[in-house]
């Protein structure tokens, strides 16, 4: 399974583009559609690299989407629709695998895709650094919305 449009558009609408440097809100080095690394060689962002592409940025997203696709479909054990997998793949490019593994929203899934109460594990997740941002709020609530979306 890829991440469809709807996930594409839905991680691009929340990182927002930018083709040179900044500080994420707990202030580590970004760029383009919120990558904090560069593929293949795995370098981290600096403040002093040069901008990129939107082009660059695509394939960028692309090609780093594949391992969060691949962490998801390693860590869910039950079927999901296109709209979960999407919802999922949001989640764990923006919090990580590890946090995704240890959630207890990973372990409804893994119990009955369907509960509606994983909608209240999303919202869980909406701090960085220990502070909440709305912009969490936000992009938790468009994840699950998504999840559920028939």
């Amino acid at each position: 399974m890829k991440t469809s449009k709807k996930g594409l558009d839905l991680i691009k609408s929340f990182e927002g583009w930018f083709p040179k440097p900044y500080l994420d809100p707990i202030g580590i080095p970004t760029i383009g559609y919120g990558f904090t690394y560069y593929l293949p060689s795995r370098v981290k962002v600096k403040m002093t690299d040069k901008p990129i592409t939107m082009p660059q940025g695509n394939e960028m997203l692309k090609e780093i989407l594949t391992n969060y696709e691949n962490d998801v479909k390693r860590l869910v054990k039950k079927p999901l629709n296109a709209n979960q997998f999407d919802a999922l793949v949001s989640f764990t490019y923006n919090l990580g695998a590890t946090n995704l593994g240890k959630s207890t929203l990973l372990k409804k899934v893994n119990v009955n895709p369907n509960d509606p109460t994983i909608k209240d594990e999303f919202m869980k997740w909406d701090k960085a650094g220990g502070k909440v941002f709305s912009g969490l709020v936000r992009r938790r609530k468009a994840e699950a919305d998504l999840y559920f979306t028939k």
